[in-house]
């Protein structure tokens, strides 16, 4: 291990916010065996009280990553603990639990890549925030090179900041709306990649301070442009490499294996409860539409359906793998990957059958249509996936029942806080409209 000045002992709270206190090098050790005290009660979703004991945030002595605006200092990832025993409200002590079952089940490795999207902003003169990437005006700027290159030192730095950190990123582009962009970086096992996407945005939100400007997470910012997604993409094998999700005899077309079906079978028939865990905030579902967005196209998925390379689907086939589009930016990549594996196991369990899959526009066909062929839609409003989520037995018992109430309450009081606001919008619509 590197010497370093400073420690961060690093976790994540129920929203996927990174939580640390800063150590110096001399106390470390404390980091590795009893863990930094924090007070749960100050932490959003540990269901503990001001009265309770202390929450230890206990590192994991494989995920130690330099912290280059930092300099001299490290990140060490930690699981939170509580009476000495690892805590069932902490999100990665959730994520743990999910994929050891999976690994129980299967005797292999649940693999997945996340794809972040987000958005570079800067205040203008009259405080309100604009996109960063002055004079974006296109309809489609997707790919867009001027404007790639006019971020291009952010980007480069925070591509040198995952490097240092082991985070291999293999692209990065302009995405479809005006300031919005996409780095990708190669697939790993489901907890490492939730580590590094955590890690991902610790980074990108400090350096692109740095550079003056905001790197927002936010899934729909602008009504008129596309949202941010999270896609997560999915397999299985004994070792990096393997995959246990492709055949390449399917005669559905699609390179699935019989196991990969029947996870897909698990993630449609759980799918609303797991909206409300893949766009956990209001404004989550202003991005799950089909019409608005000045390029043609959301992007985002509206009902639960499955296709081969099938963008305007829940769940696209890139061959012999499986993408799940319906994540935003703002889910927390633990609860995420955990609510996918305890969908998934229940449908390799029952051996559900996604039935066939469907390569059309999705967004064009009528509600006759999708109702003729038994394509459901996916939650319209958090308020829906979180009643969808309580009533999933499967689900709760995954995630664990004292979670799923501590989150439902957080998120419920989020709706109501949001509910009793007057938007400007809904001000000049009504005000003189009855």
């Amino acid at each position: 291990m590197a010497d370093f000045d400073y420690y961060l002992a690093q976790f994540v709270d129920i929203h996927g916010r990174p939580k640390a206190k800063l150590v110096p090098a001399k106390h470390k050790e404390m980091i590795f065996t009893s863990g930094a005290g924090f007070a749960g009660f100050a932490i959003a979703g540990m269901g503990m009280g001001p009265h309770g004991a202390e929450f230890m945030a206990i590192g994991d002595s494989g995920v130690i990553r330099p912290v280059p605006w930092m300099p001299g200092t490290a990140v060490v990832t930690c699981d939170g603990h509580v009476n000495g025993q690892p805590h069932a409200l902490d999100s990665r002590v959730i994520a743990k639990k999910a994929l050891a079952d999976f690994r129980e089940v299967t005797g292999l490795e649940f693999f997945s890549g996340l794809e972040p999207e987000f958005f570079l902003l800067r205040k203008d003169e009259s405080g309100s925030y604009v996109v960063a990437t002055d004079s974006e005006s296109l309809d489609k700027p997707c790919y867009d090179f001027r404007h790639l290159s006019s971020v291009s030192a952010f980007l480069m730095e925070l591509r040198a900041a995952l490097d240092s950190a082991g985070i291999d990123v293999y692209q990065i582009d302009h995405e479809d709306a005006n300031g919005q962009f996409e780095m990708n970086f190669t697939y790993t096992d489901g907890l490492r990649t939730a580590d590094n996407l955590t890690y991902f945005k610790m980074a990108a939100q400090a350096i692109a301070k740095k550079h003056g400007m905001l790197c927002s997470f936010m899934p729909k910012p602008f009504a008129e442009r596309s949202g941010s997604g999270l896609h997560m993409h999915m397999s299985a094998g004994k070792k990096f490499g393997d995959n246990a999700f492709e055949d390449a005899s399917d005669k559905r077309g699609m390179n699935l294996s019989l196991m990969a079906y029947h996870f897909l079978g698990g993630l449609m028939a759980h799918a609303a409860g797991l909206t409300a865990i893949a766009a956990p905030c209001v404004n989550s579902y202003k991005r799950l539409v089909s019409r608005g967005s000045r390029s043609g196209a959301t992007w985002a998925p509206v009902n639960i359906a499955y296709g081969n390379n099938n963008r305007t689907a829940f769940v696209r086939i890139p061959g012999g793998r499986l993408e799940l589009r319906v994540p935003d930016a703002s889910s927390n990549p633990y609860l995420l990957t955990a609510a996918i594996v305890h969908a998934g196991l229940d449908g390799m369990a029952r051996k559900l059958d996604p039935g066939q899959p469907c390569n059309e526009n999705l967004y064009q066909l009528s509600q006759t249509e999708l109702t003729s062929r038994g394509i459901a839609r996916l939650p319209v409003s958090l308020p829906d996936a979180l009643d969808a989520l309580q009533s999933d037995e499967v689900l709760t018992a995954g995630l664990g029942a004292g979670f799923v109430k501590e989150f439902c309450a957080i998120k419920h009081a989020e709706c109501d806080e949001l509910m009793l606001n007057v938007s400007p919008a809904e001000f000049r619509r009504y005000v003189d409209f009855f």
